[in-house]
């Protein structure tokens, strides 16, 4: 490139003005050609240059302006051979069917029409035979006698079990085979004992929640782990579990359980969001999130005790269907517009900072004296409040003793409303429109200056959007955020997780409600 930083910081308005026309004129085919290369570097990707594929967006959609030049000519031609009637061109397409014809036909993925199928071939020793007889006669209530049952069906489940002894944990396979039939009763009434099951309803139609199943609760459990939280591809969850405890299981039982277990926690979603309305102060934040090219957005709402994860677009809505007009506490949010809707607001100062902190290194002289002066009174006030945090000093001084430093601070933004500079109009604008939100916290020193709290709850999940690249469908989107609620929530209630994870399976598959998440491990 023709022009340095260090040269784009010698040139203002004035300084280019007198120039002479012959020198304008070279400043400007310089100018044009540091453009064009800039703008070819900003739309480089993984398809046009050798950048990896991580490096793009995680919305991009892969094959969307792929199309060469030759082949967007090649489709006009086509289309061009038309005559004027509308109708094709009868040799091309005469031509056009000989050569598909010629061509074998696409087969198409998974189990062809009218190939044979066969069942589960693994053979493993039985570690337990579990005999579930009715108890009572439906229709008279008399207890039923054991020795009358009959067995007319059964199935295998595949778990495991912690191992606990002499300080020492391990993990033990279980393959239990578990035994369903029929007790005649003394009145004549035949009682029939079956696994459990919970009714399709809503978005699950797909997804059966039921005891029939291979995968045992723990062991449905551990599979989530793997997926969501040391971030294993199907394969290599597979992988794992062949190599290290002899199961073998295929990577649509995986993915099944994952959605299983997504929906076998959705009631607890329900409290979590309960306490979530009760809150004092919450922390909200989004990142953009991808199903299957379309572009989401993954929210969190945290708080000291819990998170709640949402996949969906960047509107109010989901704001709307969480806190119903009802939520009294504080919420600490960024600048984005649909948070302005609640009273009670605080403004991230690490977001203002950075865009002040990117200001004062700009090459613009006015851009770079607002953004001196923006990020100099942030540091000043956050050094007071930290100060005021530690003495006995009353918050209402904070605001008496720098009023007059913001009434002069929010007239340098009103004079930067309508600047030149795109940023340093954005930032100014950002101020004035959230002028209440950010420096409330001088009347209330207590309370958060930064949004961190929501950022390190969606730091991992970003991780995993970036090795994902997101979900596929409506449904495994639900079921990533009903997980990562009760997983993240387990974690900042110093709760493990899986245990709790496999006992709200095991309820759920029988029909029953699911169990409260606990406040705490105490």
């Amino acid at each position: 490139m023709y022009l340095s930083r260090a040269d784009l910081k010698q040139l203002d308005e004035q300084k280019v003005l007198s120039l002479s026309r012959q020198q304008k004129d070279v400043l400007l085919c310089r100018l044009l050609s540091d453009l064009q290369e800039a703008h070819d570097r900003l739309s480089a990707n993984s398809h046009t240059s050798s950048r990896p594929p991580s490096s793009d967006a995680p919305w991009a959609v892969a094959g969307v302006g792929d199309a060469s030049d030759e082949e967007r000519a090649e489709a006009s031609e086509a289309i061009a051979d038309e005559d004027a009637s509308g109708e094709p061109d009868t040799a091309s397409t005469a031509e056009a069917n000989s050569s598909a014809a010629d061509e074998p036909a696409k087969r198409r993925p998974g189990r062809q029409p009218g190939a044979k199928g066969h069942s589960r071939t693994l053979s493993l020793p039985i570690s337990a035979t579990l005999v579930h007889r009715p108890e009572s006669c439906v229709v008279c209530g008399q207890a039923l006698e054991p020795e009358a049952f009959i067995a007319s069906t059964g199935l295998y489940v595949l778990d495991i079990e912690c191992e606990t002894g002499a300080g020492l944990i391990g993990l033990r396979v279980r393959h239990d085979k578990h035994l369903y039939g029929t007790i005649t009763c003394e009145c004549g009434h035949l009682n029939h004992s079956a696994p459990g099951r919970c009714p399709q309803e809503g978005l699950w139609e797909n997804v059966s929640l039921s005891e029939w199943h291979l995968v045992g609760p723990t062991l449905a459990s551990l599979i989530v782990c793997l997926a969501h939280r040391l971030h294993l591809s199907r394969r290599r969850s597979q992988e794992f579990l062949r190599d290290w405890l002899g199961i073998e299981l295929s990577t649509a039982t995986l993915t099944h359980c994952l959605m299983e277990a997504g929906r076998a926690v959705e009631p607890v979603e329900e409290q979590l969001v309960e306490e979530l309305r009760q809150a004092s102060l919450v922390y909200v934040d989004e990142t953009g999130w991808k199903e299957w090219g379309q572009k989401l957005w993954l929210w969190v709402i945290s708080t000291s005790t819990l998170c709640v994860y949402f996949i969906g677009y960047r509107s109010s809505e989901i704001l709307d269907n969480v806190f119903e007009q009802g939520f009294s506490g504080w919420l600490m949010s960024d600048g984005y517009k649909v948070y302005r809707q609640f009273e009670k607001r605080l403004r991230c100062w690490a977001h203002l900072l950075r865009k002040a902190h990117g200001l004062r290194e700009s090459v613009n002289p006015r851009a770079r004296h607002f953004g001196q002066t923006s990020h100099t009174l942030l540091k000043d006030l956050m050094k007071a409040i930290y100060r005021a945090r530690e003495g006995p000093q009353p918050a209402s001084d904070l605001s008496l003793q720098y009023a007059a430093k913001l009434d002069a601070f929010r007239l340098l933004c009103e004079q930067h409303y309508d600047c030149a500079h795109e940023k340093t109009r954005a930032l100014a604008r950002e101020f004035l429109n959230d002028w209440e939100a950010i420096w409330i916290v001088l009347s209330h020193p207590h309370l958060p200056l930064t949004n961190n709290e929501a950022e390190r709850a969606l730091r991992h999940w970003v991780i995993a959007r970036r090795i994902s690249h997101g979900t596929r469908t409506p449904e495994g989107s639900r079921a990533l955020g009903l997980l990562a609620s009760v997983i993240e929530t387990c974690r900042k209630r110093a709760i493990l997780p899986w245990p709790y994870l496999a006992q709200v399976i095991a309820e759920r598959r029988k029909g029953n409600p699911a169990p409260p998440l606990p406040a705490s491990a105490v």
